[in-house]
């Protein structure tokens, strides 16, 4: 599980057909309370917005956050930190 900034979207006007509907998020990661400067393009599944923490979940666990295990989807935006 990985912790970042959400610092915009994505628009794409053509997506793989299992990800139409999906918001894609630019994420600056953060390691150790500090931002790394490493950023991550990843699928926002709870709504989150611009300048918020968000978890982010990598791998076949992104795949099955999406509910979709055949998604082209590594990294996906699970939670929003208060």
């Amino acid at each position: 599980m990985l912790k970042g900034i959400i610092r915009g979207n994505i628009v794409s006007t053509r997506k793989q057909e299992s990800l139409i509907g999906s918001k894609f998020m630019e994420v600056e990661l953060i390691k150790n309370n500090n931002l790394t400067g490493e950023y991550l393009i990843a699928v926002d599944s709870v709504g989150a917005g611009i300048n918020e923490t968000v978890l982010i979940t990598t791998g076949s666990s992104a795949r099955l956050a999406l509910h979709n295990t055949n998604a082209p989807c590594d990294a996906v935006i699970v939670g929003i930190v208060d």
